[in-house]
């Protein structure tokens, strides 16, 4: 019996794999791995909405803290890689707090898979008001001189803003003092009443803050200006091209999650974030929407862990 080409071809498409033909059928969770309302929590309901649209089924946001992040992430990687269960993070769960736990739960490049990024998030400095410190120069020499009585309000060991003020001193060669709290939250609380000299925090978070003179601008961690705070030099262009550091929030699938839905995902999520409304809704959280494909997200986590993991591996010692 001699079959055409045709028929052939209808027969083999019934018995393979639809993949993303038909990804996706019911409800996508997106697995925060941080307590409701914070930046990523909030992005990442802007973006569900937008998903919900561009591909007709329900995105829900599912919040798993603890752990540093630990323990939404973990809750991903041990999901079945078919599209319906996504991590949606920042950094530090992804990239820090593996190396900071004492069992290391679980490794990217093994057991997730890129899907793209949401937007990107500049760190600033910030001194309480009564610091002698009004640029980043004033700032350095104030460091050298005072030293260790100068302190530093954390956000928590393995935080972003815990990692950028431990790449200042390495590359600086400047020592203060840290003070642990646990969360941004508090840490600001206590810049604002003196209890700590300095911080470093979102643009996201601290704008209130900064406009409303309870807390000191001196420089921002991305490659450029952010249109929120004009005045406020990076610390690129005052000369310190290796002080660059972002708050990202990505979304990341199982491991062995099929090509055909990343790729789907990621186009999704990439139309999505063209949408001028959505955008705004990014923009108006302090953050940039920045849309990279699989390939480009996973070349920036590379260069990311060539940054980070010696200051995330030099911090977990000494704790």
């Amino acid at each position: 019996m001699k079959f055409s080409s045709a028929l052939i071809t209808a027969l083999l498409l019934l018995v393979s794999p639809a993949g993303a033909q038909i990804w996706p059928e019911r409800t996508v969770r997106l697995v925060v791995p941080y307590p409701p309302g914070g930046n990523a929590d909030v992005v990442g309901r802007v973006i569900a909405r937008a998903l919900q649209n561009e591909l007709g089924q329900p995105f829900v946001i599912e919040n798993k803290a603890g752990a540093g992040g630990l323990i939404g992430a973990e809750s991903v990687v041990k999901s079945p890689a078919d599209g319906y269960t996504l991590l949606l993070s920042a950094n530090g769960p992804i990239l820090y707090a593996p190396e900071m736990a004492p069992r290391k739960p679980y490794e990217w490049r093994r057991d997730l898979t890129p899907v793209g990024t949401i937007s990107l998030t500049s760190l600033v400095l910030l001194v309480h008001p009564s610091l002698p410190a009004t640029s980043l120069r004033e700032f350095i020499d104030l460091a050298r001189r005072e030293g260790a009585k100068l302190t530093f309000g954390s956000g928590g060991p393995g935080s972003s803003n815990h990692l950028f003020s431990e790449l200042m001193q390495s590359r600086l060669n400047l020592n203060w003092t840290t003070v642990q709290y646990k969360g941004t939250a508090p840490a600001m609380n206590d810049l604002v009443g003196g209890h700590v000299q300095f911080s470093i925090d979102q643009v996201s978070a601290s704008l209130p803050l900064i406009r409303d003179g309870r807390v000191r601008a001196i420089a921002v961690s991305g490659s450029r200006r952010v249109p929120w705070l004009p005045d406020v030099p990076t610390f690129v262009e005052l000369g310190y091209g290796d002080l660059v550091g972002y708050t990202f929030a990505a979304l990341m699938a199982p491991a062995g999650t099929p090509k055909d839905v990343i790729e789907k995902l990621s186009g999704a999520l990439r139309n999505a974030l063209r949408d001028p409304q959505v955008a705004e809704q990014i923009n108006a959280l302090g953050a940039e929407p920045a849309a990279m494909t699989p390939q480009e997200f996973k070349a920036f986590l590379e260069k990311e862990d060539a940054t980070w993991l010696p200051i995330v591996r030099k911090a977990a010692q000494t704790q």
